[in-house]
């Protein structure tokens, strides 16, 4: 292996336990909007909107598909098409476009409140700690997690949020915009992440050296692929790879 230079890392489910987060976030969000729009519009002796909590929310979900249908190359910048999705809602329930923009805006304030209260890994600091006084450091998410607002945000002076760049993961163009912002090349490169389609493949065919997360699997790996139960043993990996180069 040509001696490594930077490692980028896959956040959710990489470096923290995604599950129960997103739900978390998902229905926390849109219950704070029901119930903060419905105390205001009582202040202002409003009638109170006509959706219900569990209404209103499937129909969210229903607008972020139709906009992810209606607008392809923004399918995977989520933020965005719940902004557009809660936009119109409230504004067939009747609001403003002003109001409506306000109160979307609102809603997704809330929503990164609530989508950056992930715990990383016990291990993840000192280890990212460790890895950056050996080699440059970059996040590359497909999520739409606040990228400085997340608790391993210093570690990262390269995060790449791949669904506003319009090209979101399996797409080369987050690993090579990582990559041009660090000024590495792909062989002195290593991606970090749990999907085999999202991160994996994506950059061995780029060149890059690739470290899977699955805590289950004991199939032959293409050539530079290599396989971990947990982000914990990613430095006895490289320390490996290291003395093998």
């Amino acid at each position: 292996m040509a001696s490594l230079q930077a490692i980028t890392f896959d956040l959710d489910d990489t470096l923290w336990d995604n599950q129960g987060v997103m739900l978390k976030t998902e229905e926390g969000h849109y219950r704070w909007l029901i119930e903060a729009l419905a105390a205001w519009r009582k202040a202002r002796h409003e009638a109170p909107l006509t959706l219900s909590y569990e209404q209103g929310l499937a129909d969210y979900l229903e607008r972020r598909q139709a906009w992810a249908k209606q607008v392809p190359e923004r399918r995977g910048d989520f933020t965005w098409l719940r902004l557009r999705a809660l936009e119109a809602q409230l504004e067939a329930q009747g609001l403003t476009r002003s109001c409506a923009l306000l109160w979307a805006a609102a809603a997704m304030n809330e929503f990164h409140r609530l989508r950056v209260q992930v715990t990383p890994h016990p291990e993840a600091a000192g280890l990212l700690s460790a890895l950056s006084e050996r080699y440059q450091l970059a996040a590359i998410t497909n999520g739409n997690i606040h990228l400085k607002r997340q608790p391993l945000a210093a570690y990262f002076p390269v995060a790449i949020a791949a669904g506003e760049l319009l090209a979101p993961k399996p797409d080369p163009k987050p690993f090579l915009t990582a990559l041009e912002r660090l000024n590495v090349v792909p062989h002195r490169a290593m991606h970090v992440g749990d999907s085999w389609q999202e991160d994996v493949l994506p950059a061995q065919r780029l060149g890059m050296h690739a470290v899977w997360i699955a805590a289950q699997g004991d199939q032959a790996l293409p050539t530079r692929i290599h396989r971990i139960a947990h982000v914990k043993e990613l430095p006895e990996l490289i320390d490996w790879l290291e003395r093998r180069s």
